[in-house]
């Protein structure tokens, strides 16, 4: 492993674990605070709607002064806002914690894949790229149990104290081993162009791609317990099915960047696959009865977006004009969050309308849709 990737990883663990610890525990919030449901669903977006606003634009900044400080400025920022919320002691002023925590981590984000773009070699950009997604899988294994015992021991506080402290020791470290990285000299761009170039199957494939995946993952981080539930079973086997599920999807993810960069799956192949194995894991929460099937979900899901996340990334970069690689990490991270508030949203739609398993095959037939389309692109 690149010593130098490292503290990079550990940036990709900070937002993922921030985000999930907190949002694991505002359920508790809400109810002390006797806040409304639609309260609760407003903290919850805050952090996601301030990564789609911004990662576009602090990507496109990381290409202009380079994404090391860019890196930096939203870690310190990310303390910052935790820490704020510490010194203010008012409970009230989690939504606007979150809001800062959201806009920082919309800076750190695209600036780390770019940096994984740029300090990788090409021939190993899938174990970077796998090494980076494996780290943000344990940070989303382990937010919502560290979280909980934090909250218990300290409420809100001790857990944004952490944070705070947590992402200022990962500033430091980056600062001292992630090398200066300039900005490349870039060809003036007009938004046709930028149209042009997001247009391609380069952008599409892999962001589509990363999309369905992200989609899946919320859906069976959301739905898995609400099937669980109605067969019968209690929060703390569902709540072991969401976490075989992350950790099926950290383990994997390495495995494949490897394989990929050893020319054993090529990046349509990887891609298909994984897309069709998270597919595959949606019926099965549908049609296995009970245990079963939420065991057969969990992992199939979480291999499948293990398997597909790594190399759509990579192939991302690999399409991507050095010099453009912040803000085409900026906007397919957007597509990313997309697949992670829309995902739920259909299967939730769905499942009013109709049932819990018309809301999964839904989804299931949208996975196999954007399968489809990338193994036909590639073809082409």
């Amino acid at each position: 492993m690149d010593k130098r990737l490292v503290p990079v990883y550990a940036a990709g663990f900070v937002t993922a674990f921030g985000a999930h610890s907190i949002a694991a525990g505002l359920g508790g919030y809400t109810e002390g605070e006797h806040a409304s449901l639609l309260t609760l669903g407003l903290l919850l977006a805050v952090y996601d709607g301030a990564e789609i606003v911004l990662k576009p634009v602090f990507g496109a900044l990381a290409d202009r002064v380079g994404p090391r400080p860019v890196l930096l400025g939203g870690l310190v920022a990310f303390a910052v806002a935790s820490t704020a919320f510490v010194l203010a002691g008012d409970p009230a002023l989690v939504g606007l914690a979150r809001l800062g925590q959201g806009a920082a981590a919309a800076a750190f984000s695209p600036a780390a894949g770019a940096l994984v773009a740029r300090l990788a070699p090409k021939t190993g950009h899938g174990r970077a790229f796998g090494g980076y997604g494996a780290w943000k899988g344990l940070g989303y294994t382990l937010g919502p149990a560290l979280g909980g015992v934090l909250i218990t021991l300290g409420g809100y506080a001790l857990l944004f104290g952490t944070l705070g402290g947590l992402a200022l020791a990962v500033a430091a470290w980056a600062a001292a081993a992630v090398p200066v990285v300039q900005p490349l000299p870039r060809t003036r761009q007009t938004v046709l162009d930028l149209v042009r170039r997001l247009a391609t199957r380069g952008f599409l494939r892999p962001t589509a791609t990363l999309a369905g995946a992200t989609a899946a993952v919320a859906v069976g981080v959301g739905f898995l317990p609400v099937a669980g539930a109605a067969a019968g079973l209690g929060p703390l086997v569902t709540g072991v099915v969401v976490s075989l599920l992350a950790a099926a999807g950290a383990l994997v993810q390495p495995w494949a960047g490897r394989a990929r960069d050893a020319d054993r799956i090529g990046d349509a192949t990887g891609m298909v696959a994984g897309l069709v194995l998270a597919a595959l894991g949606l019926a099965s929460a549908v049609v296995l009865p009970g245990i079963a099937g939420l065991l057969a979900a969990a992992v199939a899901i979480g291999a499948g977006t293990g398997l597909a996340t790594p190399i759509g990334f990579a192939h991302l970069a690999a399409a991507t004009p050095p010099a453009r690689l912040g803000q085409t990490m900026g906007v397919a991270e957007v597509g990313r969050e997309l697949g992670d508030a829309g995902g739920p949203l259909f299967v939730g739609a769905l499942a009013a309308a109709g049932s819990l398993g018309l809301g999964m095959a839904g989804l299931e037939g949208v996975l196999v849709v954007f399968a489809a389309s990338v193994a036909f692109s590639a073809r082409r």
